[in-house]
């Protein structure tokens, strides 16, 4: 099935569209919100399960299939992400329209770029695709364009954006969700795991053929055509500075040299999960972390009497791995002045918000101002505030305006620091204004 156009106009409606291609069993209210009897649900793929994908002859089946496919190819991955240290895919779903489904195993087949090859002029259809990118690109798929359907559920002002919310509002079916959290490094990959894989795409290519219309009805076509513009051309995360400030509860933590507890045993339950691939938190909650800075270097003998150093279970802890995180908090109490870390993280932008009134208070003033004009366009337009405009993007602007406040300044300021056209549009009159009244020269006349 060849997808409809995106429209390049962001102001432009687009023309009528077809409906849905899966029939609707339970038609949605205005709302987007299933009415009636409870929609039907999912359990097996509607063409049968495909058998996993696990060896090269295999997979230049799979290849030979989805070149001879046309349309659009819906994508998903599977991770372990509450069992396992890396965020690596364990399954990768594919449909298309004249190949079916396929689910490859891609620890059986690491490098699947033969496969992106024959899809390389396909829009890749995926849900919430800034999570499935990241390890699509690690095993030699990187899409060259692609449909959103969380975004676009987003952009349409849906309150629930899940795929099984959307699928059952949109489509009038329900998708059953059990195995979302399972422990995808698992083999062999139960059966009935396969078959909630295979259904995560079994619809998609359909729900995008539904939100595509709906956008363009909307006049939004536009508008969701550079956000997926620019998830594709978006670099890959940055690795996060400090990421130990992110433990749960640090704001209990008073004082440089409690805070290098912290981060000594952070960053030591860091090396030992990435050595054996497993999630952090199963070799020690963050709980335990802070609760051993905040009792201060102590013995492993009272390791042991702390809340998360007990063991899981009825299984205590070994005395060599309490030994472990006894030196490593003697360690981290010895270090001499220079080598503790600040009291708050640093930031290479503005202060946090809550931090401006004190700090700037014509800022702060000028935020507030922002915040709500920015809530009143977002309701005008039936979307959440926060893909309007991002609450960074905002900050940025408000915090260090351009000298010259005008529209076309703000305009060229909110577009260096990653704002789309069609956001640009919307808020730059509207935040000169805010501005005009808050900076100090025009106010003065200064």
């Amino acid at each position: 099935m060849t997808p409809d156009p995106v429209a390049p106009d962001p102001a432009a409606p687009d023309p009528a569209a077809p409906g849905p291609v899966t029939p609707t069993p339970v038609p949605p209210d205005p709302g987007g919100q299933p009415t009636g009897t409870e929609s039907p649900l999912l359990t097996r793929p509607s063409d049968g399960l495909p058998p996993v994908t696990q060896t090269a002859a295999a997979l230049a089946q799979v290849v030979e299939a989805f070149a001879a496919g046309t349309g659009p190819v819906a994508l998903d991955t599977e991770r372990a992400g509450g069992y396992r240290y890396s965020q690596r895919a364990y399954l990768v779903q594919a449909r298309r329209l004249g190949a079916g489904t396929a689910l490859v195993d891609p620890v059986a087949c690491p490098d699947l770029s033969d496969l992106a090859a024959v899809l390389a002029d396909a829009e890749w259809v995926l849900h919430a695709a800034g999570q499935d990118i990241p390890p699509l690109v690690e095993v030699g798929l990187v899409p060259a364009s692609l449909f959103d359907t969380e975004l676009a559920g987003r952009l349409l002002g849906r309150d629930r954006v899940g795929l099984g919310a959307l699928v059952e509002s949109e489509l009038g079916v329900r998708l059953a969700k059990e195995h979302s959290a399972v422990d995808w490094s698992r083999r062999p990959i139960p059966e009935d795991w396969l078959a909630y894989a295979a259904l995560d795409v079994e619809l998609l290519l359909e729900l995008r053929e539904v939100l595509a219309a709906e956008l363009r009805e909307a006049g939004k076509a536009g508008w969701a055509a550079q956000e997926f513009a620019a998830l594709v051309e978006a670099p890959l995360p940055a690795p996060r500075h400090e990421p130990w400030r992110r433990t749960s509860g640090l704001h209990r933590v008073r004082g440089a040299r409690r805070l290098a507890l912290v981060r000594a045993l952070w960053e030591e339950r860091d090396r030992q999960a990435r050595e054996r691939d497993i999630t952090p938190s199963r070799l020690l909650p963050d709980a335990a972390i802070v609760e051993a800075a905040l009792a201060g270097p102590v013995s492993a003998d009272d390791l042991a009497s702390l809340p998360g150093f007990r063991g899981r279970g009825r299984r205590p802890r070994g005395r060599r791995e309490l030994a472990v995180w006894a030196q490593v908090l003697a360690q981290a109490s010895r270090l001499p002045e220079r080598d503790l870390p600040a009291a708050a993280p640093s930031y290479d932008g503005p202060p946090p918000a809550r931090a401006w009134a004190e700090r700037n208070p014509l800022a702060a003033s000028r935020l507030a101002a922002a915040r709500a004009a920015l809530v009143e366009i977002a309701a005008a337009h039936t979307l959440p505030v926060e893909n309007l405009l991002t609450p960074d993007v905002l900050r940025r602007l408000l915090w260090e305006p351009p000298a010259d406040v005008s529209v076309a300044a703000v305009g060229a300021r909110l577009a260096d620091l990653g704002a789309r056209r069609w956001q640009v549009g919307l808020v730059a009159e509207t935040l000169t204004t805010v501005l005009e009244e808050t900076v100090p020269s025009l106010v003065t006349g200064e």
